[in-house]
């Protein structure tokens, strides 16, 4: 049994050209210009293109928060005299609601064949993830030698998770505002160009092949910048270890 948050997105790029499409017509319209249109519309699809990686960002930043809540609902199930097994799947109902359906799963999976190393290696497939990693690697550990210092090492593993989550938040808070301006400022010369191209006197303009290639130009730089910006404002991903 396989599981990917991926497929969430797997009809992201027929909307990405559906939305550059529109916009592209709608700027024809417009300006009766193809040259002028053209540009517009390849803008619109990157935008979603970019737009769908960041939605796909927030899902792994949101996981990566939930993941000291999944800790604290393990200790206290356990405390309370659950086994381990009963402890995850009631994750199920009880856990954060972004990770409620791989459990559900993986409590399927437990009824089903009773695989629970198998139910945990699935999990890391699904998630992909070097926190969730060390919090499975820490169970199935537990789960070979007896498991003594199981509510030890979740405290440990919890306590490093939540230092570099905040870490990482407060980071990305910062250059979220580097982002957003960056992002304005790549956006306002199209966005004057889009009201200039109202009067008859811009579209010839830029009808000519000169016209066309300073469009080009421009839409060459502007990709350039917003992907050099993207690299430098990047935060590294932490390598997973336990990724076999």
């Amino acid at each position: 049994m396989n599981y990917s948050w991926q497929s969430l997105f797997k009809h992201s790029h027929y909307r990405t050209l559906l939305i550059g499409f529109v916009t592209g017509l709608f700027v024809f319209i417009l300006t009766k210009s193809v040259i002028l249109a053209s540009p517009f519309a390849l803008l619109a699809a990157g935008s979603h293109f970019a737009i769908s990686r960041s939605k796909k960002n927030k899902f792994a930043s949101q996981l990566g928060s939930a993941w000291p809540e999944v800790i604290d609902h393990l200790i206290s199930g356990i405390s309370s005299g659950l086994s381990l097994a009963e402890s995850l799947t009631g994750l199920a109902t009880r856990g954060p609601e972004i990770i409620r359906p791989a459990f559900h799963k993986f409590h399927l999976q437990l009824q089903n064949d009773g695989d629970f190393s198998g139910g945990i290696q699935n999990l890391k497939t699904y998630f992909s993830d070097q926190s969730s990693d060390q919090i499975f690697e820490a169970i199935l550990l537990s789960k070979s030698l007896g498991g003594n210092e199981l509510m030890s090492i979740l405290r440990t593993v919890g306590d490093f998770i939540r230092q570099d989550g905040a870490l990482r938040k407060e980071i990305e808070i910062k250059h979220g505002w580097v982002k957003n301006s960056a992002h304005l400022s790549a956006a306002a010369p199209w966005l004057l160009l889009l009201l200039l191209s109202t009067q008859p006197g811009t579209v010839s303009s830029y009808s000519t092949p000169t016209g066309a290639l300073i469009l080009a130009a421009g839409l060459g730089m502007t990709a350039l910048a917003y992907i050099w910006m993207n690299y430098l404002g990047r935060l590294p991903r932490i390598p997973r270890v336990f990724n076999k």
